[in-house]
C-alpha cells in the first residue's frame, strides 16, 4: 500500500485534487494514495513513486513561479478586481469588441464591459504574456413573482400526432395547454440533447453523445417547412412513412408497448431525408448558410461525427485509430468523402434548432413568465460526439460518480469522463461558454443537473472501485462567472440541482449568485428530523413534491415504490420495515399538512388498498397528491414544479437509479393509475390538471383562461 507522503499532498493540491472529504454522515475521510496517484497521472502528472513526486512538485512550483499571469482572471460588477503586475510592467485590456483600456496599476477599470476579454501583460523588458479575462454580472436573473409549471419526461408525454414518442411540437402543444388555459409559467423538460445514434448508451437523456445540439429524434416532421412542398411522389413517400409511423405511436398508445427511440428514428431519419431533398427558397437557405457560419467548426465537427458513426459504429473509439483524432488529415478526407452525409447532419441540427425556438415562443405567447426550461445533463458519453471533437478537455481514463452514502452503499458511476480543470483554464473556459450558448439559445431557464460540479467533481480511475476515488477542484468563480454572463444574455434564469451532499457554504455561494436550488418534499426536514414547515423552506429555489428519479407521488403514497425496489434487490431492509417506514413517513407529513391548515383523505398507509373513495381514477391525482401540492403553495419557493404524471395518477418510474436493463428505465409513456396510456389529448380532457393547477393558485383563484367542456364535466363529477 502507497503512503501519502507530504510531497504527493502538496503535488495534490497544487492540482486541485483533495486528499479527504467529509462524507454524507459528517465523518472526515482520508483519500488513499493510489487514487491521487491515478487522478494526477490524468492530469499528466507522473507521480507514480517518490522520486518522481518529489520532481513533480519542484516542476509545478518553477511553472506557478515563472507564470506572469494566472489563465483566467475573473471580474464581476460591483467589485474592484486587482491583477498583480511585477515592477514596471504594464497591464492592458482588450476587449471583446476590439477596444482596449488599461489597468493601472493592475487594476481593472470601473464600469469594464460584460464579457471574454484579454489581459495583455508587457514587462519591463518588453516580453509579453497573455490571460483570459471574464467580466460578468453580479448575479443570474431571479424571478419577478411566483410561477409555477410542469416537469416532464419530453419522450413520455405523447399526443395523438406523435410518431411513437413526445416531440418539439407536443412540447409546443404542452406550453400552450397550460400557459394559456391552466396559467402554469413554464415547463421543465429532460436533456434534449444528441444521443449516440444507437441504443448502446441507453435511453438516459441524462447520458448524450453531445450536450452542444439537440437530438434529431425530437423534430415534429410534419412542422419541418419543406414538408409542405413535397411533390406527389415524394408525398406518396411520406405517407407511407407516415402510416409506419402511426403503428408504432399505435403500438405505444393502444398496445402498451414501451418507447423505442431508436423505431422512431429510423421512420423518422427516412422522412427528414425525403425532406432533405427538397430545394430550399432563397430566404430560408440563407438563413440557413447563417445558422452554419455562426456554428463553424463545431457543427462541422458534430456532423461529422454523425457521418463516421453510421458507417463505424456509434463509439469513436471503436473506429479506426486515424479517424479517432477529429483534427487529423484522414478525418478531413471522410469529410469530404462524406460530404453529403455531413451536410444532412448538419441541416438536421438546423431544423432541430428551428423547433426549440418555436417551442419557446409558443410558451412566450401563451404567456408563460419563463417559457421552456431545458435541462443540462453534468456530463456525456465516453465514446461519443463531444469527446470525440474535444478528445484534449477530457479526462478519459477516469468515471465520474459519486463516494459512498446513505442512498447508495457502493457509490455511483455515472460512467462519464470529466472534462479536465487545467484544460478548461487555458481555454478561458470557452467550450463551457459556448456549451451554455447553445443550451440557452432557446431556454427561458436552465436546470444544471448535478450543479456542484461547478466546484468539484469525484473523480475515480475506471476500472476501480467507486470508493477509491477523489474530488477534484474546478475554479467556481470563472464557471460562475460564465454561467452568469451567457445566463444574463440570454435572459434566462439558471436552476441548479443541489441536492446530495453539498460542502458548507455552497448553497450559500450560489443563492448570493442567483442560482436557484432544487428543494424536494420528501428531503426537506428540520433539525428533529421533521418535515420541515412551509414557511422554512427557500424562496431562491424549484419546490417540487417528487423528480424523475424519485416514484411518482402516488407510487409514494400507495408504496408501489416499496414493491419496485424489492423485485430488484435494492430496499434497504425487510420489506415489511420499509412500508412501516414508509407509514410513518406518510404520516408525519399528513400531519404536517394539518398543522399548515390542508386538508388530507387521512387515506390507507402505504400498501394498502386505497378502498371506496380513495380511488384517485383513471385520470387523476389522490387528495394526499392535491395536499402535498397546496403545501408548496404555502413554502415561499420562487419556483413550483409539478410532475407532469402526478397530474394523472401515474405510478411507474421513469428511471430507477441504479438499474440499467433490469428495468425499463426512460422508456415509459405516461399512464394513468391504471397503467393506461394518457395523450397530450386525454390530458387536456382530465381533471387531474386542473385540480392541480388550482392547488397552485393563489387561494379563492381559479386557474388562468377557459377550460374545455369535457375537463369541466370531469371536475364536476368527480368534485362534486
Amino acid at each position: 500500500m502507497t503512503l501519502m507522503s507530504d510531497d504527493l499532498r502538496e503535488l495534490a493540491r497544487l492540482h486541485g485534487v483533495d486528499t479527504a472529504y467529509t462524507a454524507w454522515d459528517g465523518t472526515r475521510k482520508a483519500v488513499g494514495a493510489e487514487a491521487v496517484i491515478g487522478v494526477l497521472a490524468a492530469l499528466d502528472v507522473d507521480a507514480s513513486t517518490p522520486g518522481l513526486q518529489c520532481s513533480a512538485l519542484a516542476r509545478a512550483r518553477s511553472e506557478a513561479a515563472a507564470r506572469p499571469l494566472p489563465d483566467c482572471v475573473v471580474a464581476r460588477t460591483g467589485r474592484t478586481t486587482r491583477v498583480p503586475v511585477p515592477e514596471g510592467a504594464r497591464l492592458r485590456v482588450e476587449l471583446e469588441d476590439g477596444g482596449s483600456c488599461e489597468a493601472e496599476g493592475g487594476v481593472l477599470p470601473e464600469g469594464l464591459p460584460l464579457g471574454y476579454h484579454r489581459l495583455l501583460l508587457t514587462a519591463a523588458d518588453g516580453s509579453t504574456a497573455r490571460a483570459a479575462l471574464i467580466s460578468a454580472p453580479a448575479r443570474v436573473r431571479t424571478p419577478a413573482e411566483r410561477s409555477w409549471g410542469f416537469t416532464v419526461q419530453l419522450y413520455s408525454a405523447l399526443s395523438r400526432r406523435s410518431w411513437g414518442m413526445g416531440d418539439l411540437g407536443d412540447l409546443a402543444e404542452l406550453a400552450q395547454w397550460s400557459g394559456r388555459g391552466l396559467g402554469a409559467g413554464f415547463v421543465l423538460v429532460n436533456p434534449l440533447h444528441a444521443m449516440l445514434p444507437a441504443a448502446r448508451a441507453g435511453h438516459s437523456p441524462y447520458w448524450p453523445s453531445s450536450r452542444r445540439y439537440a437530438d434529431p429524434v425530437h423534430l415534429r416532421v410534419e412542422s419541418v417547412e419543406e414538408f409542405g412542398h413535397l411533390d406527389a411522389a415524394g408525398r406518396a413517400a411520406a405517407d407511407r412513412i407516415g402510416s409506419r409511423a402511426a403503428r408504432l405511436r399505435d403500438r405505444v398508445l393502444d398496445g402498451g408497448s414501451l418507447i423505442d427511440r431508436d423505431a422512431v428514428w429510423e421512420v423518422k431519419e427516412e422522412a427528414l431525408r425525403l425532406l432533405f431533398e427538397v430545394p430550399r427558397g432563397p430566404g430560408r437557405q440563407a438563413a440557413y448558410e447563417e445558422f452554419v457560419r455562426r456554428e463553424g467548426r463545431r457543427l462541422d465537427d458534430f456532423a461529422a461525427y454523425r457521418a463516421l458513426a453510421a458507417r463505424h459504429g456509434a463509439d469513436w473509439r471503436e473506429w479506426p485509430d486515424a479517424l479517432r483524432d477529429a483534427g487529423g488529415p484522414a478525418v478531413a478526407r471522410a469529410k469530404d468523402e462524406l460530404a453529403g452525409e455531413v451536410e444532412f447532419h448538419r441541416w438536421l441540427a438546423w431544423i432541430a434548432d428551428q423547433q426549440l425556438r418555436d417551442a419557446q415562443r409558443a410558451a412566450r405567447d401563451a404567456g408563460m413568465a419563463v417559457g421552456i426550461v431545458h435541462d443540462l445533463a453534468v456530463g456525456v458519453h465516453p465514446g461519443g460526439a463531444d469527446t470525440w471533437a474535444g478528445r484534449d478537455l477530457y479526462a478519459h481514463t477516469m468515471t465520474v460518480g459519486a463516494p459512498p452514502d446513505a442512498f447508495t452503499a457502493l457509490g455511483q458511476d455515472w460512467q462519464q469522463p470529466p472534462w479536465r480543470p487545467d484544460r478548461l483554464a487555458q481555454a478561458g473556459y470557452a467550450p463551457f461558454a459556448d456549451l451554455l450558448r447553445g443550451v440557452l439559445r432557446h431556454a427561458g431557464a436552465l436546470r444544471m443537473d448535478h450543479v456542484l460540479g461547478l466546484f468539484r467533481l469525484w473523480w475515480v480511475p475506471r476500472g476501480r472501485p467507486l470508493a477509491e476515488g477523489a474530488y477534484v477542484r474546478y475554479d467556481h468563480e470563472a464557471m460562475l462567472a460564465v454561467l452568469a454572463l451567457e445566463a444574463h444574455r440570454a435572459g434566462a434564469l439558471v436552476i441548479g440541482e443541489d441536492l446530495g451532499t453539498v460542502e458548507e457554504g455552497v448553497r450559500e455561494l450560489l443563492a448570493d449568485r442567483g442560482v436557484l436550488g432544487t428543494s424536494v418534499l420528501w428531503f426537506e426536514r428540520d433539525e428533529d428530523g421533521l418535515p420541515l414547515a412551509a414557511a422554512r423552506w427557500r424562496t431562491g429555489c424549484l419546490a417540487t413534491v417528487t423528480t424523475h428519479d424519485l416514484p411518482s407521488t402516488a407510487a409514494r403514497v400507495q408504496g408501489a415504490h416499496l414493491e419496485l425496489l424489492d423485485r430488484h434487490g435494492m430496499l434497504g431492509g425487510r420489506l415489511e420495515a420499509e412500508r412501516a417506514a414508509a407509514a410513518a413517513e406518510l404520516r408525519a407529513w399528513r400531519e404536517e399538512l394539518n398543522r399548515t391548515g390542508i386538508a388530507t383523505d387521512g387515506g390507507a398507509e402505504p400498501g394498502q388498498d386505497t378502498g371506496p373513495g380513495q380511488d384517485p381514477g383513471p385520470a387523476g391525482p389522490s387528495a394526499d397528491t392535491v395536499a402535498l401540492h397546496r403545501f408548496l403553495a404555502r413554502t415561499p419557493a420562487r419556483l413550483v414544479g409539478v410532475w407532469l404524471p402526478d397530474a394523472v395518477g401515474d405510478v411507474r418510474s421513469q428511471n430507477l437509479p441504479g438499474t440499467f436493463d433490469e428495468h425499463p428505465n426512460w422508456q415509459h409513456v405516461m399512464a394513468d393509475g391504471s397503467g393506461r396510456p394518457v395523450t397530450l389529448e386525454g390530458l387536456a380532457e382530465a381533471f387531474g390538471p386542473v385540480q392541480l393547477a388550482e392547488a397552485l393558485t393563489p387561494t379563492g383563484a381559479a386557474v388562468a383562461g377557459p377550460l374545455t367542456e369535457a375537463a369541466r364535466k370531469n371536475c364536476f363529477e368527480r368534485l362534486g
